[in-house]
């Protein structure tokens, strides 16, 4: 339980100093008596005189017991509870409630009796015993009424108000305690003690006072709840000071503590205004009211302060972890807060969740722009992913583990998409999610900032590598998170397809000089000295090649693998072809090792040097010791 492990608060301090100041204080006059009809009473003489004779005994009866539990009194009552003896309090009850009949009878038939005088005075006497008696419940058991344990009462406030005069009997002690979970016995007669005695004291007139004492208690363990929960009072200019650390550690605590704060602190204190002051709506919404106004304004607030914070895409997770915390308790805050009385706590609360939603859009919105306006010129070594590819790729995918949150965030203002660029997953309904769109959105923005990025190679073949490398690794990235979910199939196929034709282009782009050195299948026979130009072509076209590309990079292994398998494909089996046949033709001629520098399988061997990144020194194909020249 939250406060039953604590020593008591400050809050618990003023509440009993405060008791010096309200106890013994009421001094009703019988004002509140005259209304009273007097038709309520029989006008026969006879039956009028039975009726005042009636009246005065109950008079008597009261003041004998009233007496005894006079609170200013050196008797043993003095400092024993009334409702520790709960035969006594039934009759004790009773008996306020004979007298209030009695005197409603005298300030009717005779406003000028010596015995209406004693009625007032044994009222305050009775009213003074009760004032004392709630304050000490109310102290004696803070524990036992704890939020936790009162957060499962359910009370529609339907009890009738004069059968709630008297004192619960087992029997509705019994039904009471199976209506609340987890609370002890000595709790359930503590609630139907305290509602006996808000009935008795609002129909006597003293409802003031009741709800002033009620008041002030509950107040002082709510404020102590959330005092030990560590909800703190900030100004928006502390927090703005504040470095992200603090304000990320107070952002996880304030997590923890409005779950607790709602579902149980104030939870619990609505069950109980609701079955105390279960006889009058609008009491109850007011002490509840009151009660917990200034804590949980407090509470819905700080939300709202940290989205006013610098945003920046890292800081976006915290505010969507407030938003989603809020969003989730909306329920319960509801319905906890629904009354008119409590309805500017309720829009703090809303204003909390608003201007979430807010900060998160506005820091997409800023991410977005920084991608577009990213005018970095360096190029990355070798075609490989480039920073941004990485960063944006990175957040993005961890942006998706709160696709929830975002979409209903972005609800109303995701980015329009073409239709033929993106067909996003469905809901059951036919609605597309928000976050989607908006994902699909982003990473578009991003490889069209690719696309420029890739301009800034020389070499075509390579700007065309570079750009097969990021999407690649952007595809990789999709189909390894949550991101695929909110994307796709259909977006992966459409990508993948894209990298195919990217490595396509740079296949084309780097080699066709070396496969066009090769004579066309099916050509006419080469003569002697054609051949030997042609062999020359392809050493220079190779070398040039090999050459410039043992320092490109691809990183994806399956895309570096399918790469060399395509290009030896092509390669291998035509320069074969071309080596057998026309080695035979030039055989016997002088030095032909430098005409001749590759065999077939030579060239698969090159090209597995490819693509790693790393420059091979004196990278000529012509000095490796991979020459195998068949004789």
């Amino acid at each position: 339980m939250i406060l039953s492990e604590t020593p008591k608060s400050n809050h618990t301090t003023m509440a009993r100093k405060g008791w010096s100041t309200l106890l013994f204080s009421s001094s009703k006059t019988l004002s509140s008596f005259n209304s009273f009809p007097s038709s309520s009473f029989p006008s026969s003489p006879a039956v009028h005189k039975f009726t005042e004779s009636m009246m005065e005994e109950n008079i008597e009866n009261a003041e004998s017991i009233i007496r005894k539990w006079d609170p200013d009194s050196a008797a043993v009552t003095h400092v024993t509870s009334l409702f520790h003896q709960r035969k006594e309090a039934k009759e004790f009850l009773k008996s306020v409630k004979d007298l209030r009949l009695a005197m409603h009878f005298l300030v009717s038939e005779h406003s000028a009796s010596d015995k209406l005088v004693l009625a007032q005075n044994l009222m305050q006497i009775a009213m003074k015993r009760l004032e004392k008696e709630l304050y000490q419940i109310l102290s004696a058991h803070r524990d036992q009424l704890d939020p936790e344990s009162l957060s499962g009462l359910s009370s529609d406030g339907s009890s009738n108000f004069e059968d709630d005069d008297e004192i619960g009997s087992e029997e509705e002690i019994k039904i009471a305690g199976e209506s609340i979970t987890k609370v002890e016995r000595e709790a359930t007669n503590a609630m139907s003690d305290l509602r006996s005695i808000a009935h008795c004291m609002i129909s006597a007139g003293y409802g003031k006072e009741c709800i002033k004492i009620y008041k002030l208690i509950r107040k002082s363990i709510v404020d102590e709840g959330l005092y030990l929960l560590g909800v703190e009072k900030f100004r928006s200019s502390q927090i703005q000071k504040m470095n992200w650390e603090a304000l990320e550690h107070l952002t996880k605590n304030w997590l923890n503590a409005v779950k607790i704060a709602v579902k149980t602190l104030f939870g619990g204190e609505k069950a109980l205004c609701d079955h105390v002051f279960s006889a009058s709506q609008t009491i109850r919404e007011s002490c509840f009211t009151d009660i917990t106004k200034e804590g949980a304004t407090n509470l819905f607030r700080f939300p709202e302060l940290i989205a006013k914070c610098k945003k920046t895409p890292e800081r976006i997770f915290l505010l969507m972890e407030l938003h989603e915390a809020l969003s989730n308790l909306w329920p319960e805050i509801e319905l906890t807060f629904n009354s008119e009385s409590t309805s500017e706590i309720k829009s703090q609360a809303f204003s909390s969740l608003q201007r979430l939603g807010e900060s998160v859009r506005a820091i997409l919105f800023d991410f977005e722009s920084t991608i577009q306006k990213d005018s970095s010129k360096t190029t990355v070594l070798g075609g490989g992913i480039h920073p941004l590819t990485r960063k944006v790729i990175n957040f993005l995918s961890v942006l998706s583990d709160y696709g929830g949150i975002l979409s209903e965030i972005f609800a109303d203002s995701s980015p329009p998409l073409p239709e033929s660029y993106f067909e996003s997953p469905t809901f059951d309904d036919g609605s597309t999610p928000a976050i989607s769109v908006l994902l699909a959105w982003l990473i578009l923005v991003l490889l069209c900032k690719l696309d420029t990025k890739a301009e800034l190679y020389r070499d075509v073949s390579l700007s065309y590598l570079f750009l097969a490398n990021n999407l690649q690794f952007i595809i990789e990235k999709v189909c390894t998170t949550h991101l695929k979910v909110l994307l796709g199939e259909d977006w992966v196929v459409k990508h993948a397809k894209k990298v195919k034709q990217y490595a396509a282009n740079y296949e084309t782009m780097a080699w066709n000089k070396v496969f066009s050195s090769l004579p066309e299948r099916n050509s006419p026979e080469l003569l002697p000295e054609a051949a030997k130009e042609c062999f020359r072509r392809f050493n220079a076209a190779f070398e040039e090649a090999y050459k410039k590309q043992t320092s490109w990079i691809v990183p994806d292994g399956n895309l570096r693998d399918g790469l060399k398998v395509s290009i030896a494909k092509k390669l291998v089996p035509a320069y074969r072809e071309f080596s057998e046949k026309y080695l035979v033709m030039l055989n016997g001629e002088k030095n032909l090792e430098l005409l001749v520098r590759f065999s077939p399988d030579d060239l698969g061997n090159y090209l597995s040097d490819l693509f790693h990144g790393v420059a091979i020194s004196d990278s000529s194909p012509s000095s490796s010791s991979r020459r195998c020249i068949p004789r």
